[in-house]
């Protein structure tokens, strides 16, 4: 087949919904295709930086996202894109003995670190996991708690992201994101993005708050209602477009 004839039958084939976003998938996860692509940059995760443990405590970081989050003990918590393990560490001390820490990350240097860090500190609780781009990776029916800190403006593919994480949940689990707010090629994600975002594969925000001690801010999200099939995702905001903001509200 000619390359014109090959351009007139996918041409064709994309009013039939067939050719979808061919040339814009190109460069995209072959795992995340079926997915819409987010209209929005996405942060470098080397360019990350964070201040040091020290710093962080001297703020009472992960005291406050702790408390705020309602972390027990016996709680099994995921932490994803756990980096050196600040929050690894503070949360396999909260939730105790009887509790469990998966500690994720999509890094293999961030992980052999952490995997030692753990043997070191002598965390039996915890467990340290590669994860993938569009993937967490994690276990079905499994946590009361997932952490995304300070990484989900470095997920190039959230609608995958989220849709694959959302079955880890337990009944009654939440999703607590700490970030920034701003542009997420900036290290941050404005509110009523992330809000889109999460609403758009049934997450629900049930907190809110903006905290000096976070650095940003802290939310909460819970499911409600059915997860949608991947062709039902419809994206935030579009080419040149604000996103849609669920509530119609974009500040806090």
């Amino acid at each position: 087949m000619s390359r014109a004839a090959l351009a007139a039958f996918c041409a064709a084939l994309l009013l039939l919904g067939g050719c979808h976003r061919t040339e814009a998938d190109r460069d995209r996860l072959p795992t995340a295709r079926e997915f819409p692509q987010a209209y929005r940059p996405t942060s470098k995760i080397e360019d990350n930086a964070i201040s040091s443990e020290v710093q962080r405590d001297s703020l009472g970081e992960a005291r406050t996202v702790m408390e705020l989050a309602e972390i027990k003990p016996g709680m099994t918590v995921a932490d994803i894109g756990a980096g050196e393990g600040y929050y690894t560490v503070r949360l396999a001390e909260r939730v105790g003995a009887k509790g469990r820490v998966l500690a994720q990350d999509i890094n293999p240097e961030a992980i052999r670190r952490l995997g030692l860090r753990a043997e070191r500190e002598r965390l039996d609780n915890v467990s340290v996991v590669t994860g993938a781009e569009d993937d967490p990776r994690l276990p079905d029916n499994s946590f009361d708690r997932i952490f995304l800190v300070h990484m989900y403006h470095e997920v190039s593919e959230p609608y995958a992201f989220l849709w694959r994480m959302r079955p880890a949940l337990r009944p009654g689990g939440r999703v607590v994101v700490v970030d920034v707010d701003r542009p997420t090629d900036l290290h941050g994600i404005p509110p009523s993005l992330l809000f889109c975002e999460f609403a758009r594969l049934g997450f629900r925000l049930d907190q809110f708050v903006r905290k000096p001690e976070v650095t940003g801010y802290y939310a909460q999200f819970v499911v409600e209602g059915d997860r949608p099939a991947p062709g039902e995702i419809k994206p935030c905001g579009g080419p040149g477009k604000r996103a849609e903001v669920p509530n119609g509200k974009d500040k806090f």
